[in-house]
């Protein structure tokens, strides 16, 4: 009884592993293949639960899901000759899965080198029968849809895999060429800021030229002007006076020389050879007498 105990959990381990080796399980996300004497006997396998015959059939699983592959940077030329280094990715999935583990053994690297040499081809097939305007910009769209279509005809046909885009992340001149280009566009926004800052120079030339006609004109207006002015000015001075002296001479002569004592009197420090018996002191003297 108690050796049959004791063989209890050696009998159990016995029923999982045979199990184990008996039933497999296939994920939803999973593609399968069930090989008999490593001959494929049953491909695409639903998910579930299924069985197999120990040590004479032996089954292969697959990730199903979309894939994604990144390529390496890639020079590539357009048809004037003209290299792009360019980035890509692509979007896979296995799709028949016997012609994908025929071709790959089922190995997912070996798979991806194969859809990556694929996809390189196609990328220099697209750029080679393009200008560089189209694959930058032209034609970006047309080029990454007709290279999908292009290697996933090749992929779904050689290897079992459906690709289901292709993107191009990234298209750059070559840094020889960057720098050639970087240092032409330099020279040349160099030439228009000259042109710009040359014609601005023109330009303030001939505004300080107009606004020093502008200046003259208006000054030569104003003398005029002030001349004018100042002539009707004196005229009408003139005319004052002349009916002040019209009406007592007399007085108008004395305040003349009132005037003419005020201003010859002014400074103290000037001094003065006269006659005393000029007419210029005829109201001094007049007053004395008084």
């Amino acid at each position: 009884m108690n050796r049959l105990v004791s063989l209890v959990p050696m009998l159990v381990l016995l029923v999982v592993i045979i199990i184990a080796n008996v039933f497999y399980v296939v994920s939803e996300t999973q593609r399968a293949v069930l090989l008999e004497f490593g001959r494929l006997k049953e491909v695409d396998i639903k998910p579930g639960l299924h069985f197999k015959i120990p040590g004479i059939e032996k089954v292969y699983k697959f990730d199903a899901r979309v894939l994604t592959l990144n390529t390496e940077t890639e020079r590539y030329l357009t048809v004037e000759k003209k290299a792009f280094d360019v980035d890509a990715f692509v979007k896979w999935r296995i799709d028949n899965v016997g012609t994908y583990y025929t071709a790959t053994a089922g190995n997912e690297a070996l798979a991806s080198d194969r859809l990556l040499a694929r996809a390189r081809d196609g990328l220099r097939n697209q750029f080679g029968v393009r200008t560089k305007h189209e694959v930058v910009s032209g034609q970006r769209d047309l080029l990454m849809k007709e290279l999908t279509e292009q290697v996933n005809k090749t992929a779904l046909k050689e290897l079992g895999i459906e690709v289901i885009d292709i993107r191009i992340k990234r298209i750059d001149l070559p840094q020889d060429v960057s720098d050639s280009v970087f240092d032409r566009m330099n020279t040349e926004r160099d030439r228009v800021a000259r042109e710009y800052r040359a014609e601005g120079n023109k330009e303030a030339e001939s505004l300080r030229a107009a606004a020093d006609r502008q200046r003259e004109v208006i000054l030569a207006n104003a003398d005029g002007d002030a001349e004018r002015i100042r002539g009707e000015g004196d005229a009408q001075a003139a005319e004052i006076y002349a009916k002040a002296y019209n009406q007592d001479p007399e007085f108008y002569a004395f305040y003349r020389s009132l005037q003419a004592y005020k201003e010859a009197f002014a400074n103290k420090n000037d001094v003065m050879v006269l006659d005393p018996q000029s007419d210029f002191f005829k109201y001094l003297q007049s007053s004395k007498k008084q």
